[in-house]
């Protein structure tokens, strides 16, 4: 299976990488990112939640408590900074940023300079966000986020690809500018749009590279992916490839998936404790890829 990204990005293989918070009470970034290179992981990813506020009324999935990481994880480019120093071959992306709580000017400079910090390993997940509160506290109505978050990207890139960007939007507006560094990555690094939803397949289509899908059972990943290719082939454009969460894996949910041409696995999280804890849950999921018969990439 060969799949490209629009940002010239190939390979021949399923990647097989590591999703996983990164808290202050937990290994460091840099250790981490160490060790899922040793072990042959071909990806590291990281989540993002600026804050979470007391007072809720958003509820979490099922109703459950928010978990503890979401509050103390790090800033996803400090983290991703450590990680690219220190690597040398490690695929490193957000998953996901949350663009509406994010200016568009400061997410091009942060991640243009990542991906030129990590000679073009950077790779961008964006999505909406889901709770409300945290929204609100960087001045975004929620019931505009999806169209914000567009407009942003649209900006993004203009600031990405162009020597004077300039936008003109219903939220986003500048003059011309010059903003460097660019990324290495040509013509930018690529765009994972998460989400589940009536529009995202769309938006994927529209404003990304393919999609970030969230920790869904196989059924309903498999018929995501028959609407994201019926989407693609309304303009003619091949099936964009697929980025998958597997927050429960095992071998049996990994032979699952095999059929369906998923671009990348994320296995994790992995649990946020002491820095021997992490290293033998990697060890474990390191087993469980290579007993599923997709060996981690390797330099």
């Amino acid at each position: 299976m060969t799949l490209t990204l629009t940002s010239d990005f190939t390979v021949s293989y399923m990647n097989i990488g590591i999703f996983t918070a990164v808290t202050d009470e937990q290994v460091r970034p840099a250790a981490l990112a160490r060790a899922i290179e040793e072990r042959g992981f071909e990806s590291l990813f990281v989540p993002e939640h600026s804050h979470i506020p007391v007072r809720r009324e958003t509820p979490y999935v099922d109703g459950a408590e928010i978990p503890r990481d979401y509050y103390r994880n790090l800033d996803p480019f400090v983290t991703l900074t450590a990680a690219a120093t220190a690597t040398t071959h490690l695929r490193i992306g957000t998953a996901i940023a949350l663009v509406p709580q994010r200016d568009p000017i400061l997410l091009a400079k942060e991640a243009a300079s990542l991906d030129l910090i990590s000679d073009g390993r950077f790779e961008l997940g964006v999505g909406t966000g889901w709770l409300r509160e945290e929204i609100r506290n960087h001045g975004t109505d929620p019931v505009t986020r999806v169209a914000l978050t567009r407009e942003r990207l649209a900006a993004v890139k203009a600031l990405w690809t162009s020597e004077q960007a300039e936008f003109h939007g219903r939220f986003v507006d500048f003059d011309p500018v010059y903003q460097w560094p660019k990324p290495v990555q040509r013509p930018h690094p690529p765009v994972w749009v998460g989400g589940w939803g009536p529009t995202t397949f769309r938006r994927i289509i529209a404003d990304g590279d393919g999609w970030l899908a969230p920790p869904i059972a196989v059924d309903d990943l498999l018929r995501g992916v028959g609407e994201l290719a019926a989407a693609a082939d309304q303009v003619g454009l091949p099936t964009p490839p697929v980025t998958l969460l597997l927050t429960e894996p095992t071998e049996a949910a990994v032979e699952k998936l095999l059929p369906l041409g998923i671009y990348r696995i994320l296995f994790g999280p992995l649990p946020v404790s002491d820095a021997d804890t992490a290293v033998r849950a990697l060890d474990s999921l390191c087993i469980l890829a290579r007993r599923a018969g997709m060996a981690p990439a390797t330099v």
